[in-house]
């Protein structure tokens, strides 16, 4: 059977809409918004660790900086318009590259600190048509996971060849793999920034970081400023989208005058790196309840454990082991209506990984009978040591 993410988020209450919020606008449940945490923890660290330097910027610039940057005239069909606030025109962003531009100038920079790698998990909002908006695949709010590498020219390559590596591993933790890569190129058309020299290095730089990888090219398909690689995902019904981008630009570094002192006392221009690992979170989470079935693996399901008590006076024994849980950082809760064979049924059906059950016999002695959601199930054992079981399984795969 096909999975759609958008009833099953739905039925496992990760995320839902409503009209008076708008078209494709999706709101997180508290399931959707653990995951989607878990994920978003999982991410930071993984950057922190590459040299990343995080940071927050506004979901708001001025018309002038977009029309800086080129998005105003290449862009705008896809922008929310202008806002007139004051004197000023405020535009809500598609993107955050001219925000982490600015943040590159905002200092001196000397060659010493290059590549600079400044990332933000931040909002960007997308004018995206009726026609085309649907689940968490297609919306108009979106959180980008996203990075902008300021490096010089030698060091271009060796840049995208760590992203390409990074992104690997981060797919792998997820538990997917992409379908395909794509080299995306300049078309015909007078849509795009700058000469065709510059062009021609970004695309030859991308093809030498791109060694040894399989990819097709798609000449039409590049950013407006520069050419990218593409990491291609395909759904349950065979539509390939784009999930994680690699971009080089030169036009941008240009347009907002960048520069870093050099090595020989001189002022050069750095080259930018555009990067998101996992794209934005709502289409990464449509492709993951997709690819599990909803079954998310253990470090980022929303719920690790659900604990069972079979009668209602066995409650206090419940409570403690799903404190001593969240204590241990785990996400844990006790169901209590129904009886246990239909608790149980629903834990199995919300793709609880682990259900903890609690009777007459394993309360007195403070233990707990765990059960797998593959079936599997364990002899009763002590609570600390079924925490300490599930904590390990709920490691992130990079910190084990």
């Amino acid at each position: 059977m096909i999975v759609d993410h958008r009833r099953l988020g739905r039925e496992l209450d990760l995320f839902d809409s409503d009209p008076l919020i708008g078209a494709g606008l999706p709101f997180w449940l508290p399931g959707g918004a653990a995951a989607r945490h878990a994920v978003e923890s999982y991410l930071y660290e993984l950057e922190r660790r590459a040299g990343y330097r995080h940071v927050h910027s506004p979901a708001l610039g001025k018309r002038q900086m977009y029309e800086l940057s080129g998005h105003w005239r290449n862009y705008a069909e896809d922008m929310y318009p202008a806002m007139r606030i004051g004197g000023d025109e405020l535009v809500l962003r598609p993107s955050q590259c001219p925000h982490h531009a600015l943040i590159f100038k905002s200092r001196q920079r000397s060659y010493r600190d290059l590549p600079l790698r400044i990332a933000e998990l931040g909002p960007m909002y997308r004018a995206e048509r009726s026609g085309v908006i649907g689940g968490l695949g297609r919306v108009r709010s979106i959180q980008l996971n996203d990075s902008h590498i300021f490096c010089d020219l030698d060091q271009v390559v060796g840049e995208v060849a760590g992203v390409l590596r990074l992104m690997r591993e981060a797919h792998a933790a997820l538990g997917f793999e992409p379908s395909s890569y794509r080299l995306s190129l300049r078309g015909d058309g007078g849509k795009y920034a700058g000469d065709d020299a510059m062009w021609d290095l970004a695309s030859s730089l991308l093809r030498e970081a791109l060694d040894g990888v399989d990819y097709v090219e798609a000449p039409g398909e590049a950013a407006f400023y520069g050419p990218k690689i593409d990491v291609q995902i395909v759904d349950p019904a065979g539509r390939e989208s784009s999930l994680a981008t690699i971009q080089v630009d030169f036009h941008q570094p240009s347009a907002f005058g960048l520069e870093y002192a050099d090595g020989d006392g001189g002022r050069s221009r750095p080259v930018m790196v555009h990067r998101s690992l996992v794209g934005s979170m709502e289409r990464l989470f449509g492709h993951l309840i997709e690819v599990h079935g909803g079954a998310f693996p253990v470090w980022y399901a929303p719920v690790q454990l659900a604990v069972l008590p079979v009668a209602e006076d066995l409650a206090s024994s419940a409570g403690a082991l799903e404190a001593a849980a969240i204590e241990a950082g785990l996400r844990a809760e006790v169901h209590h209506e129904g009886s246990i064979g239909a608790r149980i049924r629903a834990a199995a059906e919300r793709k609880i990984p682990y259900v903890g059950v609690i009777g007459r016999r394993e309360a007195p002695d403070g233990l707990v009978a765990l059960r797998h959601r593959d079936g599997s199930q364990l002899a009763p054992m002590p609570h600390a040591a079924a925490i300490e079981m599930i904590s390990a399984a709920a490691r992130p795969p990079r910190s084990r």
